[in-house]
């Protein structure tokens, strides 16, 4: 048996002998990539923290002392050492382990953390709690130098400072990126740490390239000299972090074992709170993954685990179609520029990025800031896109409303990864945007439904000058090209009933299930016509004529129902004083177990067979109710005669 395989718990892993960990840490990088080639995941993050987490589970007893991780899709290994092997198989399937902690598959998982720089403050919290309660129990938070750029993350640094009482050990997995290679002064700091240079070296080079300056140079050595504690305390390991009041221990090599559990000991043994620095490579241990200079296989689809190639055909997908358009506009235009909060390349922003870097800015894993940064480039006479994944806009909501929308400042905001996306489970469905922007005044929103029209709304969303507008759009493959019979204004007309009866109202890439689903409705009888809004947001006044022009009006979206389209367009017939019955399909605000995309859809009746027979009950009541008053009338004629 394995040493893997003989692992029921981390009472097993703590029983283990030191030469044997070696071993063990092959068996987990072997069974990572073999499962992760078969269902896709995060590989290179885990790959990079196996000997962290071994040394993590043998120096404090989990569950009992918490460990947080952040983000939590680095926690495939955790999810090995607590009993979980047999899973691992159905990683982010249906019915299998999700790819993320999950409180539900076991009582080692503390939190449900995938959003970054949050695993600070839930370290924060528990401490806090188990004082209260007088419990001596040490928290641990292992936390990327990537989630260290988000704010939030030095928020509860400051916090968790403030009490050198209770053990908080904040273990740093530094590996020099998050998705892609970390960017901003932080990440610059840590990268000095892994360098090391000497003091005195840095500080005669400083000296050479001052003097060298006219006039002021050398009156500017002789400041940045009086000041040497502070230039020293930026070059050498611990200044970073004690200045905040915290111990600090390292950079370890974070991938040895023997380093890495004599460092979190001596943490341990401390008290208080304690920054364990240790220094690893993302992807550690498989060539295909080390070598990749993008993003180190942060993430990946399906591979061949021997060659490390692809085994699944690609066609064009939604994010490639905009990332073309946006270095086709801003060839056009000097004034655009692009925003990215760690994520230039899963966004996109890379080809625009490689043709006009003096016109990109990665601000790291910091969407709040990403959005206010946009309002001041605004200002400042650019128009500024945007590109985050839709889950990540909910981080941003207070700058979207207050500092952009407030403003009326012409900010394009493009949401990948909109709707459901299923296999990386609740936390990243981007089923929230359309909720939360429909509050926003002033913001327009357009749910393209295919190349074309996704080019054309990203174009109309530059060409906005007096506020916020939106384009969101799914992850994956491109649906076929549906043309309009019709436009209305912004409206598509994509399929016309032969009579009034019913209006589907089709949105984003559900446009080619809403067609399917007509035709089946057709066929029991129910004329249904097809329209596409393409730009939700706000309510275009033809919609509203169009929708009062029907018996019934359907509509269907990839959103949550609470404050979607659907409940736009309900709102807008009233304020209309337009008595027609709306009827909407959507997503309710629940938390949705991992799956694919097609279950998930499949779970709340968003499938071609559902919907038509919903239209189809629904346009039978209508009909009954409408000739129901007829029947008394007709009697009370027949008593007169």
């Amino acid at each position: 048996m394995s040493l893997l395989r003989s692992l029921t718990g981390p009472a097993d892993l703590r029983a283990l002998r030191p030469d044997q960990l070696p071993v063990l840490a092959t068996e987990i990088r072997d069974a990572l990539v073999a499962a992760v080639a078969k269902t896709g995941g995060h590989l290179g993050p885990n790959l990079g923290a196996v000997e962290l987490t071994i040394a993590v589970h043998r120096v404090f007893e989990s569950p009992r002392e918490p460990i947080v991780f952040d983000t939590g899709h680095q926690a495939y290994v955790h999810k090995l050492l607590t009993g979980r092997l047999d899973g691992f198989a159905q990683l982010r399937q249906r019915g299998g382990l999700s790819g993320y902690p999950s409180r539900a598959e076991s009582e080692h998982d503390w939190v449900e953390n995938s959003h970054a720089s949050t695993s600070l403050s839930y370290a924060d919290g528990l401490a806090k709690a188990f004082a209260v309660r007088g419990e001596d129990r040490p928290v641990v938070a292992v936390i990327g130098d990537g989630a260290l750029t988000g704010g939030m993350a030095w928020e509860a640094l400051n916090n968790i400072a403030a009490a050198q009482d209770r053990p908080v050990v904040i273990v740093v997995n530094d590996n020099g990126r998050s998705y892609s290679p970390t960017i901003g002064g932080v990440a610059d700091a840590l990268a000095t740490l892994r360098l090391r240079p000497g003091y005195e070296e840095a500080l005669a080079a400083v000296r050479q390239a001052l003097h060298r300056a006219p006039v002021v140079g050398t009156k500017l050595y002789d400041a940045l000299h009086a000041i040497k504690k502070g230039l020293k305390d930026v070059l050498a390991p611990q200044g970073m972090f004690e200045d905040l009041g915290m111990k600090y221990v390292g950079p370890v090599d974070g991938h040895d074992i023997e380093m890495m559990e004599s460092a979190l000991r001596r943490a341990r043994s401390f008290g208080g709170p304690v920054i364990v620095h240790a220094v690893t490579t993302k992807g550690f241990g498989y060539p295909p993954a080390e070598t990749d200079t993008i993003d180190a296989w942060h993430s990946t689809g399906v591979f061949e685990p021997d060659s490390g190639l692809s085994s699944a055909a690609k066609g064009p997908e939604w994010t490639d179609v905009f990332a073309d358009e946006l270095v086709r506009i801003g060839t056009d235009r000097s004034d655009v520029v692009a925003i990215t909060a760690a994520m230039l390349h899963p966004t996109g922003l890379a080809p625009f990025a490689e043709r006009f870097p003096e016109r990109t800015y990665d601000v790291g894993i910091a969407e709040q800031h990403a959005l206010t940064s946009a309002a001041g480039l605004a200002m400042g006479g650019l128009h500024p896109v945007v590109a985050i994944y839709s889950t990540f806009l909910n981080r941003a909501f207070d700058q979207l409303l207050m500092d952009v929308a407030l403003h009326g400042q012409p900010v394009t905001l493009v949401l990948d990864r909109a709707g459901v996306t299923g296999s990386d489970g609740a936390s990243h469905n981007g089923m929230w945007d359309m909720s939360i922007c429909s509050i926003v005044p002033g913001l327009q929103l357009a749910a393209p439904r295919d190349e074309p029209t996704l080019r054309e709304a990203l174009r109309e969303a530059v060409q906005v000058t007096d506020g916020p507008t939106v384009v969101r759009f799914p992850k994956g493959a491109l649906p076929p090209e549906v043309p309009a019979v019709e436009r209305r204004g912004p409206v598509d007309v994509l399929r016309r009933g032969s009579a009034d009866e019913v209006l589907l109202v089709a949105t984003g890439s559900l446009v080619p299930m809403c067609l399917a689903a007509a035709q089946r409705a057709a066929d029991h009888g129910i004329e249904v016509t097809v329209v596409d809004p393409r730009w939700v947001m706000p309510v275009a006044d033809e919609l509203v004529t169009l929708a009062g022009e029907h018996r019934l009006v359907v509509t269907v979206e990839d959103g949550g129902r609470a404050g979607g389209v659907g409940t736009l367009l309900s709102q807008a017939l009233q304020d209309a004083d337009r008595d027609v019955p709306v009827r909407t399909l959507g997503l309710p605000q629940q938390f949705f177990e991992h799956g694919s995309r097609g279950q998930v859809l499949a779970d709340v009746g968003l499938t071609e067979q559902d919907v038509a027979r919903r239209i189809v009950e629904w346009a039978a009541r209508v009909a009954d109710r409408t000739a129901a008053p007829a029947e008394p009338q007709a009697e009370a004629a027949e008593g007169q005669q």
